[in-house]
């Protein structure tokens, strides 16, 4: 049977966009369809590496490991993620091509559209349904003429629309009647209708709310969804302010240094799911003292992040601690003696000082490290991946003495214990949302 592809648009950013494409495209699976996640053109700090070798958004891959699809640079053709500056590394079919200036490459937007359309055709050959996720607010008025992720998507392939509203932000009612007014008229006739996420407290509160958006408005509400904390699939750093978690009393206390560009939220899912540890993520200079452990993290821009290190004044605290401390990728960097930079690759042919908690230098390369496998380390066989410039002669995978480890390995701490964990809360979250949703309505404006 002939399946529509579906557009997942929010009326603002962080409405949960993400979340709701996950969401439909598991249901619509599960009724027999084969179903592929996608998202044009994604910003963010945090990648993964897929199974043909590239890098996409994490969310983009956590989509394709709930619906058990191939991970690959279909998904997600277009990637960027912040530089320094104004500038932004521009990352096409899973590869990093140079950092542009961000004005730069809306003036080439339409050089990216090939590699764009190329991807999403690719999975409409394969897959019976792509749910296709939009991109902030889809009527940016001063930039629809250049937005992939929304209009374009949405008008090449004549996508149904799904709209998504964050009723917790408050003006759920205008920011719906005004994206779908804005909307062009093409996609407007699209638009299946709207889900209003992120509601708190009784749920028959909103009835009358649903009565005016569908009588008022002209246009069907699919569901109205509970507000419910999910700690999978970290994508940006809303997703650390929304995080909870259950630790017992006695459970082993870890900070993360938190610095402007960490990168690479989910390397903490499993810690964060497990009651045995209690992560903290430590944005000034409190004592280190109070944590067993501290653990550097990956960072998009290791040089700015090491120079906020210092000038914070964890800098010094981290040379002194006798704490554990756990380099990750760009935190391990910084463990360093020196921070060799002759490439320019973050700075301007920069050489700093690093914590000098490790005998060896960090040389900053051209050519991208990005693979995926099984790696020896700390003992034992991890499955992960890297995505770094910055290498070691010395120390190439990881390096530990006393209470100092670092590695440029991502992926520590998944096990299977934590895989199980995460088919459960995802079967049971999609269940929860399943009964909030409209599906035979969804599915009739689809078939």
């Amino acid at each position: 049977m002939f399946l529509q592809n579906i557009s997942i648009f929010g009326t603002s950013s962080d409405a949960g966009k993400s979340t709701i494409t996950f969401v439909v495209a598991k249901i619509i699976q599960d009724m027999g369809y084969s179903v592929a996640p996608f998202k044009a053109q994604n910003v963010s700090n945090n990648a993964m590496v897929t199974e043909d070798g590239r890098e996409i958004a994490v969310a983009q891959y956590f989509q394709a490991e709930v619906l058990g699809v191939l991970t690959s640079y279909h998904l997600n053709p277009i990637l960027l993620k912040s530089g320094r500056k104004s500038m932004a590394s521009l990352i096409i079919n899973g590869k990093v091509v140079k950092d542009k200036d961000v004005r730069e490459y809306y003036r080439d937007l339409e050089l990216l559209k090939p590699a764009v359309k190329a991807s999403f055709t690719y999975l409409d050959s394969r897959y019976d349904c792509v749910v296709a996720e939009g991109a902030g607010s889809p009527v940016e008025l001063n930039l629809m003429d250049k937005d992939l992720s929304n209009i374009y998507i949405a008008t090449e392939f004549n996508t149904k629309i799904i709209l998504v509203a964050d009723i917790e932000k408050g003006g759920v009612f205008a920011s719906i009647w005004g994206v779908y007014n804005l909307l062009p008229k093409q996609l407007q006739q699209n638009v299946i209708g709207v889900i209003v996420n992120k509601f708190r407290g009784d749920l028959s509160l909103f009835d009358e709310g649903i009565r005016i958006i569908e009588e008022e408005f002209g246009i069907p509400v699919l569901g109205v969804l509970p507000y419910i904390p999910f700690n999978l699939g970290f994508e940006d750093s809303q997703s650390l302010i929304n995080y909870k978690q259950s630790s017992h009393k006695d459970a082993k206390r870890i900070g993360v240094i938190a610095y402007p560009t960490m990168s690479n939220y989910n390397d903490f899912e499993p810690l964060i799911a497990d009651q045995d540890t209690h992560i903290e993520f430590i944005k000034s200079n409190i004592s280190l003292e109070n944590f067993d452990q501290i653990i550097l993290p990956g960072s998009k821009l290791v040089m700015q992040d090491l120079a906020w290190l210092k000038e914070s004044g964890l800098f010094d605290q981290l040379q002194k601690t006798k704490r554990e401390i756990l380099g990750i990728c760009g935190g391990y960097e910084m463990m360093f003696r020196k921070l060799i930079d002759e490439e320019s690759i973050e700075s301007n042919n920069t050489i700093v000082e690093g914590l000098g908690l490790i005998d060896d230098d960090a040389i900053f390369q051209k050519e991208k490290i990005v693979k995926r496998g099984e790696y020896k380390i700390f003992g034992e066989s991890i499955k992960g991946f890297e995505i770094h410039h910055g290498i070691s002669k010395k120390y190439p995978l990881y390096y530990e003495r006393d209470n100092i480890r670092g590695t440029f390995i991502h992926g520590l701490f998944d096990n299977k214990s934590f895989e199980e964990y995460k088919r459960i809360v995802i079967t049971d979250f999609v269940a929860q949302m399943r009964d909030r949703l409209d599906v035979e309505r969804i599915m009739k404006n689809v078939i």
